[in-house]
């Protein structure tokens, strides 16, 4: 398989399936086609990103340029088609989404991680007001159901359609229960005192500087009535009165002079 871009798989699988339905197709037409399938709202495909996508598709192998051609002083359009590595790209695509199941992304679910700084009046409100929201969004997308026709687009649309308004009806319902929820006082909110993890990270003990042990000293002998014994000299000082005892001793007692 040829290398893929960091670029979404559904990005990947619009731009090729958009291209495999109208090639040879220009990079504008692929843009109007998507911006009125409103890929940018249940796809997260931003219309600017489409030439981009377009380039990223062509370098990787799975397009190429068929020509170029240019309209009165308009620049020129590049048109593309599939690659036979395109082809297969776009069918193992299709298929993984058809397969694979993927929790939606939701903002909303990072407003309701933060939900202890928001008071729990305007939580309730912002409920109330996205549910009201909800309802006039799934009232405008089923006029547009019944006023399908299949001329501009296949009639299996419609349920496109029918499932974005099934996952934001959804929300209505909970949050009906959670607007409840609130109302009896669950949870935490600005209101209520701050919460805190039950466990912090124990901080390290700061290391404790290292005392040298100290130096025993031999303890002093002691007779038997517990005096010291007298301390030994043996410095140098002590060799000339160790001299003079010893010519002393070897002269003998000392004799009285007679009278």
């Amino acid at each position: 398989m040829l290398p893929v871009d960091a670029m979404s798989s559904t990005t990947r699988l619009l731009v090729l399936g958009v291209v495999r339905i109208f090639q040879p197709v220009h990079g504008y037409e692929v843009r109007r086609e998507l911006i009125t399938w409103r890929a940018q709202e249940w796809a997260s495909v931003q219309p600017g990103s489409i030439y981009n996508a377009l380039k990223t598709l062509t370098r990787d192998g799975f397009l190429e340029v068929v020509g170029t051609d240019q309209v009165g002083g308009r620049p020129e359009r590049t048109s593309y088609r599939l690659t036979s590595a395109g082809e297969e790209e776009f069918r193992t695509l299709l298929r993984e989404e058809w397969w694979t199941v993927r929790p939606p992304t939701d903002s909303l679910m990072a407003a309701i991680s933060f939900i202890g700084f928001v008071s729990r009046t305007e939580a309730i409100a912002a409920l109330q007001h996205r549910t009201a929201q909800i309802h006039s969004l799934v009232r405008g997308m089923e006029f547009g159901i019944e006023a399908h026709d299949g001329a501009d687009s296949p009639f299996h649309v419609r349920e496109m359609m029918r499932l974005m308004n099934a996952r934001v009806l959804a929300e209505v319902e909970w949050a009906r229960q959670f607007i409840a929820r609130l109302e009896a006082g669950e949870y935490a909110t600005a209101d209520d005192p701050e919460w805190q993890p039950s466990s912090k990270p124990a901080r390290a003990p700061r290391p404790r500087p290292r005392r040298s042990a100290p130096v025993e000293r031999p303890a002093a002998k002691r007779d038997r009535n517990g005096r010291g014994e007298p301390v030994k000299r043996g410095g140098p000082h002590d060799r000339p009165r160790r001299a003079r005892a010893a010519r002393g001793a070897s002269r003998g007692p000392r004799r009285e002079p007679t009278r």
